[in-house]
């Protein structure tokens, strides 16, 4: 899950940014509205988390510009702020879900992944393509209840098109999944694919990612 973190408070946002990498997030931190805006617009996220009080602009302000450039990925907001009328006012001007500080790193985790699923089109913690299961919280593949053995970045590239199932993903955000905003080589996407393919031939599935030439890639098999 690649995650966007707009908090001004550079202890917390720090934090944030290990607790939910070691969780095995790809996780992009900004400490202002005008960074998080480029961030969001820029980079493919799968959520948002977005303080109110920040420096240069209000929280609410840059859910609003968001929502307006057309990001379509669940936003969370994290304040301080404990009236209803800011949690109603954020979730008009865009917002998924609200949550106050101090908060229970797990409950943070927890709404983040039900936000992903929901945006995604699934409800329970797991993706399904027939005999093959995607694990979303253990960060697992597994064929007919068995692990498989496949990389971090692999899974990252997996779950990133079996999230966008039967779309075409362009190898550049794929890159961006894996690698933010740090550069990459485009090569090794096409490696990471080409072993995904094999090993999910391997295990009986046909054709179950498609390279669309000029275009990128797309998981081809019915998900749930």
């Amino acid at each position: 899950m690649r995650i966007l973190v707009v908090e001004d408070d550079p202890i917390l946002s720090h934090h944030l940014q290990v607790q939910l990498s070691e969780l095995g997030n790809q996780v992009q931190v900004a400490l202002t509205a005008k960074e998080g805006f480029y961030q969001a617009t820029n980079y493919p996220i799968d959520v948002a988390i977005i303080d109110l009080g920040l420096p240069d602009q209000d929280g609410m302000s840059l859910i609003e510009n968001l929502r307006d450039a057309g990001l379509k990925a669940p936003i969370l907001i994290l304040t301080a702020r404990v009236n209803w009328q800011d949690k109603v006012e954020g979730l008009n001007a865009g917002a998924d879900d609200y949550l106050v500080k101090p908060f229970q790193k797990e409950e943070l985790v927890a709404r983040l992944d039900a936000l992903v699923r929901r945006s995604a089109g699934f409800v329970r913690p797991k993706i399904t393509s027939g005999d093959l299961e995607l694990d979303l919280a253990a960060k697992q593949l597994s064929m007919k209840g068995v692990p498989m053995d496949i990389t971090a970045f692999e899974y990252l590239i997996l779950e990133y098109l079996m999230r966008h199932c039967h779309e075409v993903v362009a190898k550049q955000r794929l890159l961006d999944v894996i690698y933010g905003d740090k550069e990459g080589d485009p090569n090794t996407i096409e490696v990471m694919v080409s072993r995904l393919r094999k090993k999910l031939t391997k295990e009986g599935l046909e054709n179950p990612i498609a390279t669309i030439r000029g275009q990128g890639y797309k998981f081809n098999l019915p998900c749930s």
